[in-house]
């Protein structure tokens, strides 16, 4: 979170509004004034050290709260994980475009099978859009999507393909998706049939940003599950994380219309309406590892307060590397994030059988990070 204090600029006039530049003659009462301010006089002394006072106080006043929240969310980091919470095979990876527009090859998908070998990796979310605004999907941005379909069968047998379908969401000021327009919902049923005809086991949803409490999304979901459910396919969406603070959706809706964070309860009810729910647990501006996970410890416990135990709960992994004010590479790693998720899980259901992570993006993702996933998840 940054807080920037803009400066002011304070201009001294006379009462005729004009500047008492350098010459000119003061009247009594602003002689008298100077006076009192002058050095040695007991009101200018007064006046330096509140403007003292409030100089130091102020900058506590909005930094002493970071402070707070920042080791509240290092000590939910401390502690050991319990026993056995490794991967229950459920997990998921995300995956570029490459993969059904015409790129990749079969040495590509024997490649990918060396890679997820002995993994707790159950789906693939390939990205097959994006979805147009008007929620129709051209075919031919995903030509390659038969042969990915079958060549992941051939050698990945067991493992789900799912099209990851996504847009942006239409702002007061800005183009986009517009999910208050029933057709464009109906539009975007009929996409998620296509591709499921291609032979997609599943659609992955992603629509950003997602405003909280959106009753337009619920009925998306629900028409889409009913056409998941009359083929035997899943229904999963990408999640945007859970207020750390009550009603902190509200406080930054204030602010800008693209909102961070969803309230628990409406979490709960997306949870309720799919099969999968992965929450994009990175991207959280945490600047240390140690607040990074404890964050992620928190985010888990919230979503599992709230998931029933039927949905797949999954936790986002941050398969990638950046640095600006949103991710900091040096404190969103996969080992805090693993740590996270597994303090999370095992403070509030360490039992959870339908829980997994996914790994955010296959083309960015290090040895590094294959390795802490394996490491500290897989075992």
């Amino acid at each position: 979170m940054l807080i920037v204090i803009p400066g002011n600029t304070i201009r001294i006039t006379g009462g005729d509004g004009m500047d008492h530049a350098e010459g000119t003659t003061p009247t009594e009462a602003e002689a008298e004034g100077a006076a009192q301010d002058a050095p040695g006089s007991g009101q200018g002394t007064r006046r330096r050290r509140w403007v003292r006072r409030i100089a130091i106080g102020l900058p506590l006043l909005l930094v002493l709260p970071l402070l707070s929240v920042l080791t509240a969310l290092r000590i939910n980091y401390a502690g050991d994980p319990a026993d056995g919470t490794y991967t229950r095979n459920r997990d998921a990876l995300w995956l570029g475009h490459a993969w059904v527009d015409g790129r990749k090859k079969d040495a590509d998908v024997d490649a990918l099978a060396r890679r997820l070998k002995d993994t707790g990796i159950r789906d693939l979310y390939v990205h097959s859009g994006p979805l147009e605004h008007d929620g129709t999907l051209p075919e031919s941005v995903y030509p390659k999507a038969r042969w990915f379909i079958d060549a992941v069968h051939d050698k990945l047998p067991g493992i789900r393909v799912q099209a990851f379908l996504g847009d942006v969401l239409a702002g007061e000021d800005s183009e986009g998706m517009r999910l208050a327009d029933p057709d464009t919902r109906s539009a975007v049923v009929r996409s998620a049939r296509q591709v499921l005809d291609t032979g997609y086991e599943g659609v992955h949803i992603d629509l950003e940003p997602m405003p909280s409490g959106d009753r337009d999304y619920l009925t998306l979901l629900d028409a889409l599950r009913r056409e998941t459910r009359s083929r035997d396919a899943r229904l999963s969406v990408a999640a945007h994380q859970i207020d750390p603070l009550p009603n902190l959706h509200t406080v930054f809706g204030l602010f800008t219309e693209h909102p961070k964070w969803w309230s628990q309860e409406f979490f709960g009810q997306v949870a309720r309406r799919v099969d999968q729910i992965a929450v994009m647990s990175y991207d959280t501006a945490q600047p240390l590892e140690g607040t990074y996970g404890g964050y992620v410890a928190q985010q888990t416990s919230l979503a599992l307060e709230v998931t029933p135990t039927s949905t797949d709960l999954l936790m986002g992994l941050p398969f990638y590397y950046e640095s600006n004010f949103d991710h900091w590479g040096h404190a969103e790693t996969v080992p805090a994030a693993v740590r996270g998720v597994r303090l999370g899980l095992s403070r509030t259901d360490a039992d959870r059988a339908n829980f997994g992570v996914a790994l955010y993006i296959d083309f960015a993702a290090t040895e590094a990070d294959w390795r802490a996933y394996k490491e500290d998840w897989v075992r």
